[in-house]
């Protein structure tokens, strides 16, 4: 085992079933609702491409996961993983990158998936003001629930996660009737350009393997536990995937393009007629509303814990004198999730939160290859991903190479977003040493 807290007074309950549950519940969801249509938009019936490239490549890094994760008994998921391959610096980036790009970046790219799929019934949300004030009020009501009481948002998560997987599957069994073979016609060759920007982009939708893992310390059996959820939990994400692209492409085929903000609710509409559309659009309101809900719940605990720590402002760490909840961190989170609501659309918002969170990956699969090192025999046994280091290899070279399709100001944009917090980090660290 890795180096881990001598303890953390945590109840190992989570077992594979539960992790494989967890794994598909906070994969399958907000993303695929929106971007099958998005998707097609470049490649029609070749973006199934697409999904096999994703896929493959979340196997080759749930395999790293697997191994670094069945060693750890401490929880903190990714950043446990980073922080002891490499450091606390390293731990720092992965921390912050993870909790803006892959949390409030992927927060406002949901919110405003949300109001695309609203737009299929109401119209007036394709107006700038309109919208914006349906984003304030949805970051708003959700930052108040959550800091109301804990329990609240818990219930909601719970509410929002039953109106979710149902439908999908539901959907994919009866639309399955109404696909016209030659909507799966290959009509045009994909090229590598293209399946690397479309499956950069719908990585978005594979997003959430790592959230379960931040449970370390309440897995029963990591060993055992997380190699099998992971497989398990991943298979079952792109097995519905697979089926929902197809039965979307083959019900919509060529008109897939026209029903850009709300494919799914197009298909429901043909499959069921006008409640369909509804009921898809209800499925899909609740799964966007309990991801967000589930976000505001969790991440401004880490906002809340650095600053309790010193790491990050103190107004951070206030508590509510009467609900009993971190209310400056929520509001704060909230606050910084509705600013880039505004100032980006889905697809944009998509990418650049997809690039956060594999830049997170990319370290979880080097710190495979680092922790091996450090520890190239051990006494106790656990998974270990075989082939040596080609799966890890070759994990980072697909990573490598989805990111080598972001364009020129978005990776200007992590940069500075890297060197930023690494000067934040360096300063931090002064004022400590001068205290």
């Amino acid at each position: 085992m890795y180096p881990v807290p001598a303890k953390e007074n945590l109840k190992p309950e989570i077992g594979v079933r539960s992790l494989t549950l967890a794994i598909i519940n906070i994969t399958a969801g907000s993303g695929i609702f929106v971007i099958p249509a998005i998707i097609a938009e470049g490649l029609g019936a070749t973006a199934i491409i697409a999904y096999f490239v994703c896929g493959a490549l979340i196997f080759l890094i749930g395999l790293c996961f697997a191994e670094v994760g069945s060693k750890t008994t401490a929880s903190g998921g990714v950043y446990t993983y980073i922080e002891t391959a490499f450091g606390p610096f390293a731990g720092f980036l992965a921390n912050n990158i993870y909790w803006i790009g892959g949390s409030v970046l992927s927060d406002a790219a949901i919110a405003n998936g949300l109001a695309d799929t609203l737009k299929y019934l109401f119209p007036l949300l394709g107006n700038e003001i309109f919208r914006a004030l349906f984003l304030f009020f949805i970051f708003g009501s959700l930052a108040l629930l959550n800091i109301r009481s804990v329990k609240n948002g818990v219930r909601f998560i719970e509410f929002a996660t039953l109106g979710k997987l149902i439908p999908m599957i539901v959907l994919v069994i009866v639309g399955a009737r109404f696909v016209a073979p030659e909507n799966l016609r290959w009509v045009t060759s994909p090229t590598i350009a293209n399946i690397g920007t479309a499956s950069l982009l719908l990585f978005f939708a594979f997003l959430g393997l790592e959230g379960p893992l931040s449970n370390g310390g309440e897995i029963k059996n990591p060993k055992r536990t997380v190699p099998l959820g992971i497989f398990f939990g991943v298979s079952g994400v792109l097995v519905l995937y697979i089926a929902i692209q197809l039965v979307t492409q083959g019900v919509l085929g060529d008109g897939i393009a026209a029903h850009k903000t709300a494919p799914l609710a197009a298909v429901a509409g043909i499959a069921f007629g006008k409640s369909g559309t509804i009921l898809i659009i209800a499925a899909t309101t609740l799964s966007m509303l309990g991801a967000l809900g589930g976000e505001l719940l969790s991440i401004p605990r880490i906002l809340f814990a650095g600053a309790r720590d010193g790491l990050m402002p103190k107004p951070l760490a206030k508590v509510h004198p009467r609900f009993f909840t971190p209310y400056i961190a929520i509001a704060f989170y909230a606050g910084l999730g509705f600013l880039f609501a505004i100032s980006g659309g889905f697809k944009q918002l998509a990418t650049i939160a997809s690039a956060a969170v594999l830049i997170i990956y990319l370290g979880v699969v080097l710190a495979t290859l680092k922790l091996r090192k450090n520890n190239p025999t051990t006494t106790e046994k656990t998974f270990r991903v075989p082939g040596g280091i080609i799966v890890p290899l070759i994990a980072t070279g697909g990573i490598v190479w989805l990111l080598s399709n972001l364009t020129k100001p978005e990776l200007t944009g992590i940069a500075i977003f890297i060197l930023v917090f690494s000067f934040i980090y360096l300063l931090t660290k002064l004022v400590v040493r001068q205290r």
